[in-house]
């Protein structure tokens, strides 16, 4: 494994940790605190930084079907902090959030977790192969 490779490994675990503590933290009290902001911005850059080594380590390209699942991932978790963003400059932390803005929250959040999941279990096969 390349170096870019192993140290976007390390990162992109980070930003599990990041948006992992932030969404249960979202889920459990159903408001947007600072501290749930900052767990997803930090995941996201974390998130992103994570992409570019690991593009930058790959032998294979961008386009893969793991960057893929990758990318459309990296989008959700993308937005999903930008509307928790929204709703925290527009209701502040004592309103909590609506139904679909958590349904949302707790989709991108799966769909991150999934994509992190067949990433280590796409380069476990090729390494097994």
């Amino acid at each position: 494994m390349k170096i870019y490779s192993m140290i976007g490994s390390m990162v992109v675990t980070l930003a599990l940790l990041f948006y992992t503590t932030g969404f249960f933290k979202e889920q459990r009290h159903k408001l947007v605190t600072s501290r749930v902001l900052l767990f997803f911005t930090v995941g996201v850059v974390l998130d992103c930084t994570a992409t570019v080594l690991m593009i930058l380590g790959s032998s294979q390209g961008e386009l893969t079907f793991h960057g893929i699942i990758g990318y459309s991932s990296l989008l959700g978790m993308s937005v999903d902090t930008l509307l928790l963003w929204r709703h925290k400059l527009k209701n502040g932390s004592a309103r909590p959030v609506n139904k679909s803005l958590s349904r949302y929250t707790r989709g991108a959040y799966i769909w991150w977790v999934a994509a992190y999941l067949t990433g280590g279990l796409l380069v476990a096969l090729r390494h097994h192969a």
